[in-house]
């Protein structure tokens, strides 16, 4: 296994800003913490994150404007900012491969395993991990490391990936445990 993290969209504008997730705060402890082990396995960390064009963009159509390009809201949360060696894409569609160099990048990583955290279950982790699905990588999704608008919505997120994409659920210690074997 050849995991790479992948931290979805843990912007300002999702976690206390325009299109606020309040469960979202239970999460950042969590993500810290994997994020801070896989750097020391030297494991990747990716961050995919919601950028979008002020204005034109197809998804305020549907949604109030967020993560607008060079915007406090477009910016990753402070408790977890990238590190310099960590890799950042720029998405703006709901799949971070949707457009995007991700499979590039992680092709050139070697990676075959995905660990999605972030936001939300099922909008913007659910299509990244139909296109990593797709596109032939493993993927895991440590349900405490992802948060939806309610419990109902993140369990059937979860029970959909896994059902349909194969998606390993699993929570932050066994994901731990996990990197300890790479």
């Amino acid at each position: 296994m050849k995991p790479a993290v992948l931290i979805i969209d843990m912007l300002n504008d999702f976690v206390t800003g325009a299109l606020k997730c309040e469960r979202a705060i239970r999460i950042i402890p969590n993500i810290k913490q994997l994020i801070e082990t896989a750097r020391k396995r030297e494991v990747p960390v990716i961050y995919t994150n919601d950028t979008h064009l002020h204005k034109v963009d197809k998804e305020f159509q549907i949604w109030p404007p967020h993560a607008v390009s060079g915007t406090w809201g477009g910016e990753v949360i402070d408790e977890l900012k990238p590190a310099e060696t960590d890799y950042v894409i720029h998405k703006r569609r709901y799949s971070a491969f949707f457009a995007t160099s991700l499979d590039l990048l992680l092709r050139e990583l070697e990676v075959d395993t995905l660990i999605l955290t972030g936001l939300v279950t099922n909008v913007c982790i659910q299509h990244t991990a139909a296109d990593a699905f797709f596109l032939g990588y493993k993927i895991l999704a440590p349900e405490d490391c992802i948060a939806a608008v309610n419990e109902e919505i993140h369990k059937n997120a979860l029970n959909y990936m896994k059902t349909f994409y194969g998606c390993k659920i699993t929570n932050l210690n066994e994901t731990l445990d996990l990197l300890g074997q790479t």
